[in-house]
């Protein structure tokens, strides 16, 4: 009994760990063995240099491989030497990691003229590649994947089974001569004549549009730096002033349009290769993302983008051009029709996007599922999750309690899906807008996969309190399929949950639930709410002064219209006629302030996102939004500009457990300056939060704990889209961490409705133990 028994759980299949192991144990002489089962690895080991063998497990293990826990005990072995053994029959229960950047060594393969994968497309190892996106279910090997169409040729599979090559046992492996192809169509499908990848660059090079096949969808491609062919591209998908994503070949081509720091860098170039926000640098990109102060950007993840860029360069052998300056950028958008979800299927490109694109640059290996790219934000404390899909998807959320298996249907806008299965959480991809049959079957095949790929039974089905939106309407038929309860959790408690979720907080904990619009349970429109959790039972401590919303739902895509409210609400009507003059001339405030008079038509709401957009419409700063969220966008982007000012001094109003802004509205009235006015607007709302939360906490000094001499012990929860605000919650943090608070806000999950599917699913099990 010399020897150890380790059982290892984590992201360790499907990651070459196995052939990993096998390599430091014959390095080191050790006899045993190592295999897969239900739980994730297991291997025996024995000789004399197992003390260096167990320190340097940990420490050495592949590139997208994770350890979450280890436990050792002793064991005999009586191996002669180390093998792999085959698999636990069956017991395989997770194996399925996400969708990775190409690596280093692939990269030279595919720069090796020598090489027989020399500029081949869809060059891939264990250590990257696809997988979530090509596997239709478990266990995960090529049998179920979409590469099952291209059998191993005589050296791809001599690879395959070789425990010491990189490529043992990775299902996506091919090369040229078993593997798939690239192909150019034309506007009507037909085949273009000569290399694909070069043709395609000359193509976007001369000013055209083409969509191109990715990992999770198409992605559709134009000259960043021809105004004419973004212009053209936002008009052909109806895309006013929504931002695009820039993608160049490194942070060099970037230096003048972003700033790129340590941290935005070390995203850039991780395996997930995600879209990420950079501060805008001093250069100019006319039409990439109008009068925003961030610039989403992100380097070639697959070896078809990486070609384009080696075409432009001329397609020099080896590495040493991947550090140089390459002018190629361009802009990579998602490829879909307005509001529709991601296209995946070649001929769905062809009758989806005709009159999109130019040019179609496919393939014949099958998306299996649909999945955009990540989108996240470096801060100080680390990354924060804009959208999570790509290149994060499946990695499960560790949670710090197990229970039942739970299905989380999540909300109507930023739709995803939740399944709890065990100690973690599995959040699916961003599923967007559920506003057209389309994204609602997009929302249905999105629960069959993430159900069929952890092979879970739901015992839950939870979903929003909206009885309108397509999310409930599904949980609400799965339930009754499945013979499962179906429970309802409110909008706003499930923001904070999510938080709850991730930080491991089980306790009670008080909390700003900050967004735009969601049901309440009373039924009405809340969106600013100061909110006690404790397990299931939520408690509404009060909410922001409601604004009324003119027209109803209108009102909330028409800036010009909250701020004529705003005006109203803070009794200065009087002065509507003169500030239209001035910021609207076209526009005549008499029928709004008509019925917000006889109150007719005019539903109040508590949205901390509508006291942004009424900020923005009397500013001056947009009359119609033409994206959701661009009014507080656009005013974010304004106060970053500026820099910081002071807090309005009586800028804000406590009373009876709520927040009153009104007090502000006068002050940005008579702002000439619209920056100065948007930087007194977020310096104002942080601060008057901060003390909204302070006074809730004083008189329940068990929440306090000894704040007031800087502890650190209370703990506040800050969720929902205004959360988004990087320059609000920098300031909120820095407000409540002077009064002794730790603010906990969303991690490892969006914190608008992308993570609203986390918090639901944590309610559904906090509801189900306290039945």
């Amino acid at each position: 009994m010399s020897g150890r028994l380790l059982r290892i759980r984590g992201l360790v299949q499907g990651v070459g760990f196995r052939p990993y192991v096998w390599r430091l144990a014959n390095e080191l002489g050790l006899n045993g063995w190592v295999r897969n089962d239900g739980a994730g690895v297991t291997l025996a080991v024995d000789g004399a240099k197992m003390a260096e063998f167990i320190t340097r497990l940990p420490n050495e293990i592949p590139r997208l491989a994770r350890i979450d826990d280890i436990v050792s005990e002793t064991a005999e072995v009586s191996d002669s030497g180390f093998a792999i053994r085959d698999s636990v029959a069956d017991s395989v229960g997770t194996a399925i990691g996400p969708d990775a950047a190409l690596c280093p060594a692939c990269i030279a393969e595919l720069c090796d003229p020598a090489n027989r994968r020399w500029r081949y497309a869809f060059t891939t190892c264990t250590h990257c590649g696809p997988r979530y996106t090509v596997s239709r279910r478990i266990p995960y090997d090529r049998a179920q994947t979409s590469l099952a169409a291209f059998p191993l040729c005589p050296p791809c599979a001599s690879e395959y089974t070789d425990p010491v090559d990189r490529r043992f046992h990775a299902e996506t492996t091919c090369c040229p001569a078993c593997g798939p192809q690239l192909s150019l169509l034309d506007a009507a499908g037909q085949p273009l004549a000569g290399d694909p990848i070069g043709e395609t660059l000359r193509l976007l090079q001369a000013g055209r549009i083409v969509a191109i096949k990715g990992l999770g969808g198409f992605h559709l491609a134009c000259d960043a730096r021809n105004t004419a062919a973004v212009a053209e591209l936002r008009r052909r998908k109806q895309r006013e002033a929504k931002p695009f994503a820039v993608m160049a070949l490194n942070a060099a081509a970037l230096a003048g349009y972003a700033e790129i720091g340590a941290a935005e860098l070390g995203l850039l170039r991780s395996a997930a290769a995600p879209v990420v926000l950079c501060a805008k640098g001093a250069g100019e990109l006319p039409g990439i993302a109008p009068a925003l102060a961030s610039l989403g950007v992100m380097l070639p993840a697959t070896p078809l983008h990486l070609l384009l860029w080696h075409e432009a360069a001329g397609r020099p052998s080896g590495s040493d051009w991947l550090a140089q300056e390459n002018e190629l950028l361009l802009v990579m958008t998602s490829a879909n029709p307005h509001g529709e979800p991601l296209v995946t299927g070649n001929a769905e490109a062809l009758a989806r996007l005709a009159g999109l694109a130019d040019a179609y640059l496919v393939h014949d290996r099958d998306i299996v599922v649909r999945c955009d790219d990540s989108v996240l934000r470096a801060t100080a404390d680390g990354p924060s999750f804009i959208r999570r899909a790509r290149g994060y998807v499946p990695l499960p959320i560790a949670l710090s309690n197990g229970g039942p298996s739970v299905l989380a249907l999540g909300g109507y806008l930023k739709n995803t899906v939740c399944l709890l299965k065990g100690k973690e959480a599995f959040l699916s991809q961003h599923i967007g807008g559920l506003d057209n049959a389309a994204a609602i079957a997009f929302l249905e095949e999105t629960v069959a996969h993430l159900l069929a790929i952890l092979d879970v039974r739901p015992e839950l089905i939870v979903h929003d309190l909206h009885p309108d939106y397509p999310s409930t309407q599904l949980a609400l038929r799965l339930a009754a399929e499945l013979g499962v309860p179906a429970l309802a959790v409110g909008h706003h408690q499930a923001h904070l949950a999510a938080i709850c979720a991730e930080h491991g907080v089980n306790e009670p904990i008080i909390g700003l639930a900050l967004d735009g619009v969601g049901l309440g349970p009373d039924g009405g429109a809340w969106g600013g709410e100061l909110l006690r959790l404790d397990g299931a039972r939520c408690d509404r401590l009060g909410h922001l002064a409601p604004l009324k919303l003119p027209g109803g739902d209108r009102a909330a895509r028409e800036p010009w219209r909250m701020a004529l409210s705003a005006l109203h609400g803070a009794g200065l009507g009087y002065r509507v006629g003169g500030w239209l003059k001035q910021r609207y001339p076209e526009r005549d405030g008499g029928p709004l302030l008509t019925m917000l008079a006889r109150d007719l038509r005019c539903p109040p709401t508590s949205s901390l996102g509508r006291w942004f957009d009424a900020a923005a419409g009397l500013l001056g700063v947009c009359e119609i939004s033409q994206y959701e969220g661009q009014a507080a966008m656009l005013l974010e982007s304004l106060a970053v500009a500026h820099g910081p000012v002071p807090p309005l001094a009586d800028g804000f109003v406590l009373r009876d457990g709520g927040l009153d802004l009104s007090p502000l509205i006068g002050a940005l009235l008579v702002c000439h300056d619209a920056a100065e006015g948007a930087a007194l607007f977020h310096a104002t709302v942080a601060a008057g939060l901060a003390a909204w939360v302070v006074q809730a906490l004083a008189p329940q000094g068990g929440f306090l704990r000894g704040a007031v001499h800087g502890s650190k012990e209370a703990k506040i929860a800050v969720g929902g889209g205004c959360a988004m605000n990087a320059l609000l919650m920098t300031a909120l943090r820095r407000h409540l961490e002077t009064a002794g608070l730790t603010l906990l806000e969303a991690r490892q999950a969006p914190p608008n409705d992308g993570g609203l599917a986390l918090g639901q699913a944590w309610l559904a099990r906090k509801m189900f133990k306290e039945r």
